[in-house]
């Protein structure tokens, strides 16, 4: 029997690159092909669809600094990942690769394309990261989350479909749960994640925002935070000290339950998150990372706060202050959270993986 074709998936080991990898694996493992995900060292920790029998690892670095010898690492890590994965490419004869972002897939990428492989890339961002930027000219076709991304760009445009971002089965599961307005004198459920690593500045503002707030709000809260190792100690005296009820860890394998039964989550704004936002449908106050070359995060935020499901905030604006005025105003307007979760929907793509697949089916079968 002839084995089914293979697709490989190229992404960066953060799940901001793994879960849309893992959501259009699932989808094209139902259609009857196999798939394989090349990555970087850091994924090995990833526990979802990808077991070690499934996954290559290939040299890369990112971009850490401009200096010659920055540069020059860099150069020589990505020429050591491109042989491997030229050898990956011989040997395993994938019918399509497609990256998913962050510097592992340029590898791959790229000796796909010299071997003559179709190639797709996805980018969840508002603005294209840097990696598929490098690859963006010469694959043979690109996916955006988000409309208009390369609409500027008319060589690129040309082979650009919006698609949305992959969702993993969790966030589905998730996005069937409605959202549940609370009553005025209910528990209020707020959500505050940072990141794959959790953000300092979370640990640093949120704790001292809670303590600003009115006694009668503070007792309704019923808060989940995501803290780094090194903050928990400072973070939970905090709260142990105004008898919040308040669940910390540095992880949460649960995430998309979580985000579902949340009133309100405070985040930063990668695009994988946003994505998962729009697809649940939650209220959110959203804090771009600041010092990005692209402004990435603020425009990702964007998409959530021009249709008002979210609350933009800079860094520094982000005061224990300014956000526990937007909390109080939330807190005490049931109807308008009921309204953000409505509009932060609408921005949500739930058949996205289908519609990836679709596109790297049509071509995978062009380049056969």
């Amino acid at each position: 029997m002839t084995a089914a074709p293979l697709i490989l998936l190229a992404a960066g080991g953060t799940g901001g690159h793994l879960f849309p990898a893992e959501a259009l694996g699932v989808e094209l493992m139902k259609r009857g092909l196999r798939v394989r995900l090349v990555t970087d060292s850091r994924a090995l920790r990833y526990s979802g669809l990808f077991s070690k029998d499934m996954t290559d690892v290939v040299p890369s670095e990112t971009v850490r600094g401009r200096s010659p010898w920055a540069l020059a690492r860099t150069g020589l890590m990505l020429a050591a990942g491109t042989a491997v994965a030229f050898n990956l490419m011989r040997v395993l004869k994938p019918a399509a690769v497609v990256g998913f972002g962050g510097y592992p897939t340029v590898p791959p990428l790229i000796a796909a394309q010299v071997r003559g492989i179709p190639t797709v890339i996805h980018d969840s961002n508002a603005v294209m990261g840097r990696a598929n930027r490098l690859l963006s000219k010469r694959v043979s076709a690109i996916a955006t989350s988000l409309p208009g991304v390369l609409d500027r760009e008319p060589s690129l445009a040309g082979k650009t479909t919006t698609t949305g971002t992959p969702m993993r089965p969790a966030i589905l599961a998730a996005a069937a749960v409605p959202f549940a307005t609370p009553g005025l004198s209910a528990p209020l459920r707020v959500l505050v994640v940072g990141g794959s690593q959790g953000a300092r500045v979370m640990s640093d503002i949120v704790p001292v925002t809670i303590e600003r707030l009115e006694p009668a709000l503070r007792q309704r809260l019923i808060l989940t935070q995501q803290v780094r190792d090194e903050d928990m100690a400072r973070v939970r005296a905090l709260y142990d000290r105004l008898e919040i009820e308040a669940e910390l860890a540095p992880f949460f394998a649960d995430l998309p339950a979580r985000l579902a039964s949340s009133h309100i989550i405070i985040s930063r704004s990668g695009a994988g998150t946003v994505a998962e936002l729009g697809a649940i449908g939650r209220p959110s106050i959203l804090v771009p990372l600041p010092g990005a070359i692209d402004q990435d995060q603020f425009a990702n935020a964007g998409v959530l706060a021009d249709v008002g499901g979210a609350i933009r905030i800079v860094q520094p604006d982000f005061t224990p202050d300014r956000l526990a005025a937007e909390l109080s105003a939330l807190a005490a307007d049931p109807a308008r959270l009921a309204a953000m979760a409505t509009a932060a929907r609408t921005v949500g793509r739930l058949d996205a993986a289908g519609r990836l697949a679709d596109l790297v089916m049509r071509v995978a079968r062009a380049g056969a």
